[in-house]
């Protein structure tokens, strides 16, 4: 299997930088970016190539879904089999393309049912060099938080640049089904400008300063940055959310409930822990187990936890 993607070579030497979008096929403002971005880079103004993947899951997309007909999550399916399902098949394809990188960017949504505040994060790597890469193009993305977390999680794209010791990052704007006009801008830009970092474009096309220095927390707990784990509806049901994005909760407090079909028998859903509402289910519609709310801890500074 062999992804759609489109390669911009530039006049001079220099890194390789590969960007995707559309991992999952219902996160529609990366895909736009990417290919505002076919258009916007000239190779007689770039040092190095990018490759760009505006839809790795096509299946997905066509689908109008997450996931391709498998049912499996292509970003917990990595780096795939060749003679595996559709799924296994494309993170095979991916897999290759991110060993055949210098540096990685992945861009992201909350898709159909989730929002999730702007972002950009990493993995906490486990060499000193690669892990300074990361942090140096999750500032130059210029999102308002930055969040490194745990190196162990697998079956990632960025498990796979962990494991061939290319500096990745991914970034997260909104979802909830729409394309977000703005959500688009901020990657266009953000792309930008680590390319300018990474000296492939000119500094002058690195123009934009954050309003505010951005909350940077690295958290290197085990299953920190796992975002499908936190905060599990008990029963299928109908979600309420009793929080917004970016509100900051106490521990003990409701975060929302899941009632039957005729608003009987709602059970609450309450925080772990502290923290800002990072990501929250927002679609109505919610399936036993699925995470209804993500808190980042910012204020923790034990366990693991540092936030500056």
């Amino acid at each position: 299997m062999e992804l759609t993607s489109h390669q911009i070579t530039g006049v001079k030497p220099g890194p390789h930088l590969l960007i995707t979008g559309g991992v999952h096929g219902d996160e529609f403002e990366p895909m736009a970016a990417i290919r505002q971005l076919m258009d916007l880079v000239r190779p007689d103004a770039m040092c190095g190539r990018v490759t760009l993947v505006p839809v790795v899951n096509e299946p997905a997309f066509r689908l109008g879904r997450r996931t391709a007909e498998d049912g499996l999550d292509l970003a917990r399916t990595c780096p795939g089999r060749q003679d595996g399902s559709v799924t296994e098949q494309i993170a095979h394809a991916l897999s290759i393309l991110i060993r055949a990188a210098d540096y990685y960017i992945d861009l992201h949504t909350g898709g159909t049912r989730l929002r999730v505040l702007p972002m950009v994060g990493y993995m906490l790597h486990p060499h000193a060099d690669v892990l300074k890469a990361q942090r140096q193009m999750a500032r130059a993305f210029v999102l308002p938080i930055i969040w490194g977390t745990d190196p162990n999680l697998n079956g990632r794209s960025l498990s796979v640049a962990r494991d061939a010791n290319v500096p990745a990052i991914y970034a997260e704007y909104h979802g909830g089904g729409g394309c977000d006009p703005q959500g688009i801008k901020a990657y266009v830009r953000g792309c930008l400008q680590v390319m300018a970092h990474l000296a492939m474009l000119p500094a002058a096309d690195r123009a934009t300063t954050p309003a505010a220095e951005p909350l940077v927390v690295e958290d290197d707990r085990p299953g920190s940055g796992h975002m499908q784990v936190n905060h599990p509806a008990p029963y299928e049901g109908f979600f309420e959310p009793a929080v917004t994005l970016g509100q900051y909760v106490e521990p003990g407090q409701v975060l929302g409930s899941v009632s039957d079909l005729v608003g009987k028998n709602p059970i609450a859903i309450c925080a772990a822990h502290a923290g800002i509402v990072l990501v929250l289910h927002t679609f109505a519609r919610v399936d036993s187990g699925a995470s209804v709310a993500v808190l980042l801890d910012y204020r923790s500074q034990g366990s693991g936890g540092r936030s500056h």
